[in-house]
C-alpha cells in the first residue's frame, strides 16, 4: 500500500518532545527553542507563543474547530486525525511521498488540478483514469467532486456512491480535494465521498485559502486512521509545522461570530460576480465556444468550437493584456485540444468585458 520511502522514515523524537513542551510543568532542555519571554511583542492582541514551534499536527483548537467542521460534514475525523497544513498543495505532496513510487498507478480525472498533476509526475505516477480504480488498478485514487478544478463540475450522489465503492473494494486510497465546498451558488447535494469510505483508506482535504486568505498558505487534512501517522511523519521532516501566527489569525477568524456571515457574503460576492461573467460570455462568445454555468467554485471551463490549442494563444494573449489558463495543460494524458479555464472572481466587473472581448477577437484570428 505505501510507497518505498516510507519504511526509510522514523519518526522525529524531537518533535515529540516539542509537542509537549508547553504542558504545565514541563521543564526541557531537548529541542532549541528560545526563550518565550524573548519573543516579540508586536501586537496587544498576539500571544507571543504564537512565535514558538509548535506541534507538527497543528494548533490543537484549530484542529478542534476543522474537525467539528468536518464531523457536521458526516466524516470520522477527530481532532487527532486532523492535521493543519502550509497550503492544500502540500497535503498532495504528502499523499504522493506516502503512497506513489516510480510507476505507481495513480487514478485522476481527466482534466483535473494541475498542481496535483505536476505532483503526480515528479514522484513518477503512472497515470490512469478513474475508471480503472475497481479493478484494483490504482493505488490511489484524487478527484474533486465539488465544484472540480477546472471544469467546475459537482459529481452526482450515484457518482460519488461509485468511485467509494470502487476504492473500497479494490483497497484503492481515496484522496478528495475540497477546497471549494464552501463557495456554492445554489443547493447541491454534495456530502463528501469520504464519508462512505468505512473501512477504507482515504485522505480528505480542504483550504482556507479560498474562503479567507491564500497569502497565509493555510491548509487541512484529514485522514484514515491507517494513514494519519505516516502522514505526520513525512510532514516532520519536511518543514516541522505550519506558521503559528497563520494559524492564530484563521482560528480567530473561524471562531468569530461574524464567520457564517462571512461565507454567506463569500457566496453573495462571487455569485455577483459569476453571473455578469457570464452574460459577457453569452456577448463575446457565442458561436465560438460553449460552457455551462458552475454551480461553485471560481472557474468556467468552456470548449471551443473550432478546436485550437490554447497554449498556441497565450503569448499574444498576455501582450494584448488578459491573462487566461489553457486548458490541455490540465490533463493527464494526452489533451483534448481545444478548451479554456477562464476565473471569473478577480478581474473587476468593469474589465470583464475587455478582457473577454480581446481574448474573443484573438480566437476568431486564429480560426480564420
Amino acid at each position: 500500500m505505501l510507497s518505498e520511502r516510507i519504511e526509510r522514515l522514523r519518526p522525529s523524537p524531537i518533535r515529540r518532545i516539542l509537542a509537549v513542551a508547553d504542558r504545565p510543568g514541563m521543564v526541557s532542555f531537548a529541542g532549541g527553542l528560545p526563550a518565550t519571554e524573548t519573543l516579540p511583542s508586536w501586537s496587544a492582541s498576539v500571544d507571543p507563543s504564537v512565535l514558538q514551534y509548535g506541534p507538527s499536527q497543528g494548533d490543537a483548537v484549530l484542529r478542534e474547530a476543522v474537525s467539528a467542521q468536518l464531523t457536521a460534514l458526516g466524516l470520522d475525523a477527530p481532532a487527532d486525525r486532523v492535521m493543519i497544513l502550509s497550503g492544500s498543495q502540500q497535503g498532495i505532496d504528502l499523499a504522493a511521498k506516502l503512497l506513489i513510487d516510480a510507476g505507481t498507478p495513480t487514478a485522476v480525472e481527466s482534466p483535473t488540478y494541475l498542481a496535483a498533476l505536476q505532483v503526480f509526475r515528479l514522484y513518477g505516477a503512472r497515470l490512469v483514469g478513474l475508471d480503472q480504480v475497481g479493478g484494483g488498478g490504482a493505488r490511489l485514487a484524487y478527484a474533486i467532486p465539488t465544484f472540480a478544478n477546472p471544469t467546475g463540475r459537482c459529481a452526482s450522489p450515484a457518482e460519488r456512491d461509485t468511485l467509494a465503492d470502487a476504492c473500497l473494494r479494490s483497497g484503492t486510497v481515496l484522496f478528495e480535494d475540497d477546497p471549494y465546498r464552501d463557495l456554492a451558488y445554489a443547493p447541491l447535494p454534495a456530502t463528501p465521498i469520504a464519508t462512505r469510505m468505512r473501512g477504507g483508506s482515504w485522505i480528505y482535504q480542504g483550504s482556507f485559502s479560498k474562503t479567507f486568505a491564500p497569502g497565509l498558505r493555510l491548509g487541512f487534512l484529514a485522514a484514515s486512521e491507517d494513514l494519519f501517522t505516516p502522514l505526520v511523519m513525512l510532514k516532520e521532516s519536511v518543514d516541522l509545522h505550519s506558521s503559528r501566527l497563520s494559524q492564530r489569525i484563521v482560528l480567530d477568524a473561524i471562531e468569530s461570530p461574524g464567520w457564517p456571515a462571512r461565507l454567506a457574503g463569500l457566496v453573495d460576492f462571487y455569485r455577483g460576480r459569476r453571473d455578469p461573467f457570464a452574460a459577457a460570455l453569452d456577448r463575446h462568445f457565442a458561436g465560438l465556444a460553449e460552457w455551462e454555468t458552475p454551480p461553485g467554485g471560481l472557474f468556467f471551463w468552456l470548449r471551443l468550437t473550432s478546436p485550437i490549442d490554447t497554449r498556441t494563444l497565450l503569448d499574444e494573449s498576455l501582450r494584448r493584456g488578459v491573462a487566461f489558463m489553457p486548458g490541455e495543460e490540465f490533463y493527464p494524458g494526452e489533451p483534448e485540444v481545444g478548451h479554456l479555464r477562464l476565473n471569473f472572481s478577480h478581474a473587476a466587473p468593469a474589465d470583464v468585458d475587455r478582457g473577454l472581448a480581446t481574448l474573443a477577437d484573438l480566437l476568431r484570428e486564429q480560426a480564420a
